[in-house]
């Protein structure tokens, strides 16, 4: 088994027991009000309407909970969302992250000509370049694996994944910790395979 995809295993394994932990904490009817300022970019519901603002429904809480936290502090870069986390405290996130895990993604139409690209991409990597395939952290139905913190996929616009995949590429977003898993797979990338991913993923039913 690839070195990488074994790290990652045992990274979701250790993981599974702290999240049960931090999903306790999280209360989505509390969340629900606290989330109403995040509605503008987001959608009430998570469903943003805009594909340069991510969808948050369905997401699991772990990984919203630290992408919060990761721009909060300065380690992931998001211009829009400057000064806005300043207020919230941990518990603050906590059920913000768990309102929005507990709604239901809306899923984009992918477009055809890219799909079959996207799919083989998605779901067998391309052993050529060393890309795994990314059902082993996302899952074949793009549901991600939220007890280690992995994000969903599936139902998330196209333009969004293609920029954030872009940008671990380029190193403009470093936050997928150290083992770089995210920044490694966008490095082999091509334009065409991100669009086809990215295309793919916008269509997956979790």
């Amino acid at each position: 088994m690839n070195k990488r995809l074994m790290s990652v295993l045992l990274v979701a394994g250790l993981a599974g027991s702290l999240n049960v932990a931090a999903e306790a904490m999280g209360n989505a009817d509390a969340g629900k009000d606290k989330a109403a300022t995040c509605a503008a970019c987001h959608g009430a519901d998570g469903n943003s309407s805009a594909g340069n603002f991510p969808k948050l429904a369905g997401q699991g809480s772990r990984y919203l909970a630290k992408q919060i936290n990761d721009i909060k502090s300065g380690a992931r870069k998001v211009v829009e969302m400057t000064g806005l986390l300043d207020s919230l405290n941990e518990q603050d996130i906590n059920d913000i992250s768990a309102y929005y895990a507990s709604q239901s993604v809306i899923v984009a139409q992918a477009k055809k000509d890219l799909v079959k690209e996207g799919k083989d991409l998605y779901r067998a990597g391309n052993p050529a370049k060393n890309v795994a395939a990314c059902t082993a952290c996302h899952g074949p139905s793009g549901a991600g694996i939220a007890l280690a913190g992995f994000p969903a996929l599936g139902g998330q616009h196209a333009d969004y994944v293609s920029t954030q995949l872009k940008k671990f590429r380029n190193g403009e977003r470093s936050n997928d910790g150290d083992t770089l898993v995210m920044r490694s797979i966008a490095a082999r990338l091509s334009d065409r395979e991100i669009e086809a991913l990215a295309n793919y993923v916008s269509g997956l039913h979790l």
